[in-house]
Parts: structure tokens; sequence; C-alpha cells
């Protein structure tokens, strides 16, 4: 099983006040973070950039580990974003990881044990999700199979709508890793973030 990574970080991050994927946590970018996160078990890690593309780029330190492709439709919204990163999958893999880049305290154990289960699931098991006391969160593992019906949502839909679709075959790993859920979308997150990672 080949499990490619998709970072998106295409957006205008405009409640934020500044790129998110640039933002520091614990010494690394959000961005970097994820990409040392991922890279272990995903082949290639994708990442998305749009808003700042160059900028993100030039300034993660760990750019030469990622593929960097440009959502030019960004404005869109992040549905954009993901099918921009699923068509520059490549052809060998199986499935892929996504998460925004939103959620940098996403442990690297979970990532390893969603793509561990990837590699083992069953005939008919499309999805693997994590879920944190009971609740759902990221990275989510798709598989090949799935990527039409993303690609085939018009401008408006959300990627939930083909997760919905098929909670049947669907596998949930649960995880001890509230990192799953934090969704750093603005300054009060990002403040609660860094407060529980000691980083002030």
């Amino acid at each position: 099983m080949k499990l490619a990574a998709l970072i998106l970080a295409a957006g205008e991050s405009r409640r934020m006040g500044a790129p998110k994927a640039l933002l520091p946590l614990a010494g690394e970018t959000f961005l970097d973070r994820l990409i040392a996160a991922f890279e272990p078990w995903c082949c290639p890690v994708v990442v998305v950039t749009g808003h700042d593309a160059e900028r993100i780029q030039t300034q993660s330190r760990r750019a030469s580990e990622a593929r960097f492709v440009r959502n030019h439709e960004y404005r869109l919204g992040q549905l954009s974003s993901l099918q921009c990163g699923l068509r520059a999958v490549p052809a060998d893999c199986d499935g892929v990881l996504f998460t925004p880049v939103d959620y940098p305290a996403i442990q690297p154990a979970t990532i390893a044990r969603l793509a561990e289960r990837f590699a083992r699931r069953r005939l008919g098991e499309l999805l693997v999700i994590p879920r944190c006391e009971g609740r759902r969160g990221h990275p989510v593992a798709c598989a090949r199979e799935l990527f039409p019906e993303f690609l085939s949502l018009p401008p408006e839909a959300q990627a939930r709508e083909v997760i919905r679709r098929h909670r049947e075959e669907t596998v949930y790993v649960d995880v001890e890793d509230p990192g799953i859920l934090e969704d750093a979308d603005d300054l009060p997150a990002y403040e609660r973030l860094k407060l529980r990672f000691g980083a002030l």
C-alpha cells in the first residue's frame, strides 16, 4: 500500500491575519510540523498552496521533503484545494491522508496508526478516520476509489458530503490525541494551542 499526504495550505487566513502555514508552534511552523509528521509514512507529501504561495514554500525549512502544487482557484474554498491536491497524487498511490494546515498538533503516532490501519484495510473499507473521545478529526485517510467522487463535487459543495455518503465503508481509529480536533483557525484557538504546548 502506497499512501500520499495532502496538506491544504492555500487559504487567505483572514481570521488569523497571517499565513497559518508559517505560524510557529513549539519551534516549528504549522506546515513544517505536519510535513515532518507525514513524511515517514506518506510518499509524496503534497502541499497545496494558493495565497502567499511563494512565501510559504520559500520559508518552509522542510520544503525539500514535500511536493508543492499551487491552487490558482483557492478563493473558491477548501474543496478546490483538496481537488487540486488529488489531481497531483501519483497514479501508483492507493490512497491519501489529507488535512488542512490548521491542525498542527496532530501527533506523528496518530499518523502512523492511520497509515498502518489503511494498509490493512479490508475489501469495501474506503475511509479511515481518527477519533478522540468520541469525536472525529483529521487527518482523513481516503482510498483512491473515492477520488472521482471528490473531484466531481461542485465548487459550493463540501468534502464531508462524500464522507457522509460512505459511512458504512468507514473505519474509525480511536486515539488519545486531542490534536486531531484542535482547529487553529483564529487567534484565540492559536493562543490556546500555544498554551497547551507551553510556547508562550
